[in-house]
């Protein structure tokens, strides 16, 4: 396994557990106000800082575990995965703005919003993260 795919790997799960924990929070947080709370810093914060947490301490890992991997360069095969992957990962944060306008347009709701639109941004990194691991275990032409 490439030094590139492990830390596909960690970074998807550092994503995914992050932006679950978002979501339970903010379920939690509508399911006794009864309505969409509207997006706050402290929450993002917190977002961000779990996965930051998670991703430092997996790389630090895998680095510890094979330091040749971790300072060698990529190749021509690990940029040409990475743009494939950020290439489709761009079509599923296109398509999730688009839905999030258009339901914008429909419902007039800033927070449904900002949440299906940042849902989109998430959903667009983990399938770039999930396409990376994909190209890197077939052949890629």
């Amino acid at each position: 396994m490439s030094f590139q795919e492990k830390s596909a790997w960690t970074m998807l799960v550092a994503l995914s557990l992050a932006a679950i924990l978002y979501a339970v929070n903010v379920i939690s947080v509508a399911t006794e106000v009864g309505a969409l709370p509207s997006p706050n810093v402290p929450g993002l914060l917190t977002l961000a800082g779990v996965t930051v947490v998670i991703a430092i301490i997996g790389h630090i890992v895998m680095a510890a575990l094979s330091p040749k991997e971790a300072n060698a360069a990529s190749d021509e095969r690990e940029r040409l995965i990475s743009q494939k992957a950020g290439h489709w990962a761009s079509y599923v944060l296109a398509t999730g703005v688009l839905v999030s306008l258009a339901s914008f347009l429909v419902t007039g709701n800033g927070s449904a919003l900002f949440y299906t639109c940042f849902a989109s941004l998430i959903a667009s990194h983990i399938a770039e993260y999930i396409l990376q691991i994909v190209f890197n275990r077939r052949a890629f032409i």
